[in-house]
């Protein structure tokens, strides 16, 4: 049992006395791999972290609308909003306010319509600028997952060439003059396939968790608009018979 420790421990350190001891180039090629796999499991977790907290928010959100409430009573009770869907609330109901379709009755009917498309219009600014906001950072996600194999490869190759270059000058070629070299030149490749394989896995994860919640976004923004337009339509009759 100790023979096999003692073992395992000089195998462990013989390997990373070969990563130290190779090259800058292939040294800068895996700690920059090694940096890019960081902050890939950085920006994974807080995107898993954020959809979670987001979607949370949301669920919360729409059962207080769709609970049967006031629609002022509860824009006035959200304050700073905290998910995309109550900021599009919220962008709708200051549009909503900010333009009084009673104060003419020659041109109820023209401020109905542009009222509604104002609506529209900043409930969409509001998605998509929260939608940018959940796809931020993503395209390093991308990134590393198509090029950090390239760059692991790149380096692999670079080594396997100063291993050759080492043979030429020692005029040596016996396996254990060559095997650090070759395996120093792995190394650089299963950094890089390491980095990769979980930027890529995330990436479509996360991204087609983003893609639901968009569709659900705009699920909303449709409802909304058409409560809105019932809305319009039902001020504009009873101005109409108010005035008559």
């Amino acid at each position: 049992m100790e023979n096999d420790v003692a073992v395992e421990a000089v195998n462990q350190l013989s390997m990373w006395s070969m990563v130290w001891s190779s090259d800058l180039i292939t040294k800068a090629v895996m700690i920059g791999l090694i940096a890019a796999s960081v902050w890939s499991w950085a920006i994974i977790f807080e995107k898993f972290n954020t959809l979670r907290q987001v979607k949370r928010l949301s669920k919360n959100f729409e059962e207080r609308f769709w609970s049967g409430g006031s629609l002022d009573k509860l824009y006035d009770s959200i304050g700073n909003p905290q998910d995309p869907m109550s900021a599009m609330f919220v962008a709708a109901m200051k549009e909503w306010r900010r333009t009084n379709i009673m104060k003419s009755k020659t041109d109820r009917g023209l401020r109905g319509v542009s009222l509604q498309q104002r609506i529209e219009k900043s409930m969409m600014v509001s998605m998509d600028k929260e939608i940018d906001e959940l796809d931020n950072n993503l395209g390093f996600l991308a990134s590393t997952g198509s090029v950090a194999p390239l760059i692991g490869l790149f380096g692999t190759v670079w080594g396997i060439i100063d291993c050759f270059n080492a043979i030429a000058v020692t005029q040596s070629n016996s396996l254990t003059s060559i095997a650090p070299g070759i395996a120093e030149a792995l190394f650089t490749t299963a950094f890089g396939l390491i980095a990769a394989i979980p930027a890529y896995v995330a990436y479509n994860i996360i991204t087609s968790d983003i893609d639901r919640y968009a569709k659900k976004l705009e699920n909303f923004l449709a409802e909304f608009s058409s409560i809105l337009s019932r809305e319009i339509d039902d001020t504009a009759i009873r101005a109409e018979m108010a005035g008559e």
